[in-house]
């Protein structure tokens, strides 16, 4: 059964975008959901389709928004214990382990978190997002850890969607990167793009793309005789972009640790003490970690707050380090 609303422009400022005017008047609907209806023809204006999201509206128009029923999932459920933090009737906190994707994807539509949620016979997910991505509110990188919110209802969806889209969301990482931070604390605003020579990679743009805001802290900073100089970072997001840190160190020339997408040779690894050195070569996945959520409950509204220390195969390095300072 389709859902049809109905606005009328009766005042506006000169050149109002139609998903601005859409998302201040339609409470409930995020953003990247208002971005895909007119995407997918679903927003009318004045009974015509075929415009983008930054179409300017003005006094006058009338708008209508067919928001369809949504899509059931037929995903094979994977036999993979995930690490629940938090679990209530609306959403799921789970703490995600380095090495399985979110949702499936070209190349691997079987063995996700998606995947493995569909094997708890107990849990329902949100199912507006599409048939490959229920519940996904939003994502880490496959080869990062840490914590994520899953929508289990499309009211718990859509109401973190928007304060994901409001930047009230509360994201911390660490990272743990090459060299010192210039200044070692501070904030990094670029626009990301996706690379025009590889586009598997984001690059930094100053010209087009998507704003980037990521405040950094540096925790400590691991240097001596036995050493390359290491610095171990906290990230405070407040836009939440492809790779955003991984492209912001880049572009701060202090690449993360075991990035392989985004990584720089150096030849001070060769001077690193024996068994930190193979902890290092042997790290399978870049030492990034979503160690703080903090978001307000879609339906009682009250803030929850989530903390998930360092993983042990990053937990050992910092150890290491901290034995060779």
């Amino acid at each position: 059964m389709k859902n049809i609303i109905n606005l009328i422009v009766e005042q506006i400022s000169d050149k109002k975008r139609i998903d601005t005017f859409i998302f201040r008047k339609c409470d409930g609907l995020s953003r990247t959901r208002i971005k895909n209806l007119i995407i997918d023809q679903k927003v009318k204006i004045n009974g015509k389709v075929n415009f983008t999201p930054s179409k300017k509206i003005k006094k006058g128009d009338s708008i209508s928004l067919e928001i369809p029923e949504p899509k059931t999932t037929s995903l094979k459920p994977f036999n993979f214990k995930l690490e629940i933090i938090y679990q209530d009737e609306d959403i799921i906190v789970i703490n995600k382990p380095a090495g399985i994707s979110m949702h499936p994807g070209p190349g691997n539509y079987d063995n996700t978190v998606v995947n493995a949620l569909m094997s708890y016979e107990k849990i329902k997910l949100s199912n507006i997002s599409g048939e490959l991505r229920p519940g996904i509110i939003h994502r880490i990188d496959k080869d990062t850890s840490g914590l994520v919110v899953i929508a289990k209802n499309n009211f718990s969806h859509e109401n973190i969607s928007k304060q994901f889209s409001e930047h009230s969301i509360d994201r911390v990482y660490k990272t743990l990167v090459w060299g010192k931070l210039r200044p070692q604390s501070g904030t990094i605003k670029t626009l990301i793009t996706r690379s025009s020579k590889n586009r598997q990679l984001m690059d930094i743009s100053f010209t087009k793309g998507k704003k980037a805001i990521t405040n950094y802290k540096t925790i400590k900073v691991f240097e001596g005789k036995k050493i390359p100089t290491l610095s171990l970072v906290e990230c405070r997001l407040e836009t939440g972009r492809t790779h955003q840190i991984r492209v912001h160190m880049n572009y701060k020339g202090n690449q993360i640790i075991g990035d392989n997408k985004y990584k720089k040779k150096y030849k001070k690894l060769n001077s690193v003490g024996e068994v930190l050195n193979k902890n290092i070569i042997e790290l399978k996945r870049q030492f990034l970690h979503a160690n703080i959520l903090g978001f307000h409950h879609p339906k009682s509204g009250k803030k929850l707050f989530f903390k998930s220390n360092l993983p042990d195969d990053l937990k050992k390095i910092i150890n290491l380090l901290e034995k060779s300072d």
